[in-house]
């Protein structure tokens, strides 16, 4: 079995495995997203939202969901590809997928001390806040500015742009 797999987990069993190590006072930060074509972004986020808290764990959307935001002819990549490949990232600890359109089912379940976005966001903006905020948990943001997009690289790729 890939070592990194150990990683990736259903959210019930995310839950359960962090609840002793939330017992001693370590703290969860959540990132999410598609993570199609991992990218040098992606890592700055996820390096920046690690430093945020003791374990980093990533909410990675399933291909449905990706399809629903991004159209038809995403993800490139498929989602257990993208999880382990994210799951890979030394910053990472945890790797859990989602399905749903937004992140809120696992912000609920998780109750992450942090929800971090990336820089395309701003703290008030952040789609997810009431749901972090009403718990008493915070949002921030996190990696460098938005250079970097799988949509403009697969447009590169085929043209387009």
């Amino acid at each position: 079995m890939n070592p990194l797999l150990s990683k990736c987990s259903d959210l019930s069993t995310l839950v359960e495995l962090l609840r002793p190590l939330r017992q001693t006072g370590q703290t969860v930060a959540l990132a999410n997203g598609a993570f199609d074509l991992l990218h040098v972004g992606h890592l700055r986020y996820l390096q920046a939202a690690a430093q945020l808290a003791d374990l980093l764990v990533v909410a990675v959307n399933s291909d449905d969901s990706v399809r629903r935001a991004k159209g038809a002819k995403r993800p490139v990549v498929p989602a257990a590809e993208r999880m382990e490949l994210v799951a890979a990232l030394a910053c990472v600890n945890h790797v859990v997928l989602f399905e749903e359109d937004d992140v809120r089912p696992v912000i609920r379940m998780l109750r992450p001390e942090v929800h971090v976005k990336g820089t395309d966001y701003t703290a008030d903006s952040i789609p997810e806040r009431d749901e972090v905020l009403c718990y008493g948990g915070r949002v921030a943001i996190a990696g460098d500015a938005k250079n970097h997009s799988t949509s403009e690289i697969l447009a590169r790729l085929t043209g387009d742009k």
